[in-house]
């Protein structure tokens, strides 16, 4: 009789300490939220601070004709603001693109110390993060730069989907 209380108590106690210790998901799922939704307001409020008030406007400059997009397929155009780095061109080489700005912001760092003029701009219809290793005015340039990359970086099989973003 003992025996089988002694295992029935047991096996309550056991089925208590396993069912009451589960981790919760929604705790990792509402940190993460909370995480994005901080990047996204710090977006935010880069995108609407007023620029400075300019004491002098020079005059206006004549514009140079719009070069002709080349055919559909070679680039992708996306709405996207720059957040690390230098202003971008009209046609930009993308190697990489993260849901996360940390891991952008990493590889940004590597491809620095390798003597790229590295950018990240975020994809603001998409929320991705995309890493940007050269920009140009002509679309020859930038697919001939998308071109000797590739082949820098052959062995690298992610650096191989690399692609153009064309800026209006």
């Amino acid at each position: 009789m003992k025996k089988i209380v002694f295992l029935v108590g047991t096996c309550l106690c056991l089925t208590l300490a396993f069912t009451s210790c589960k981790s919760s998901s929604s705790a990792y799922k509402k940190a993460y939220e909370k995480a994005k939704q901080q990047e996204m307001e710090q977006a935010q409020a880069q995108q609407t601070t007023p620029p400075a008030a300019p004491t002098y406007v020079a005059p206006a400059q004549p514009v140079a004709p719009a070069q002709p997009a080349p055919a559909q397929g070679d680039y992708r155009t996306e709405n996207s603001q720059l957040v690390a780095g230098s202003p971008l061109k009209a046609y930009s080489v993308v190697i990489s693109s993260f849901g996360v700005k940390a891991n952008a912001e990493n590889l940004k760092s590597k491809m620095d110390a390798n003597g790229y003029d590295t950018r990240i701009v975020f994809n603001t219809e998409r929320n991705m993060y995309r890493v940007i290793v050269a920009s140009y005015d002509s679309y020859a340039e930038a697919n001939s730069a998308k071109q000797q990359f590739k082949s820098r970086y052959a062995s690298n099989p992610d650096f191989q989907k690399a692609w153009l973003l064309y800026v209006k």
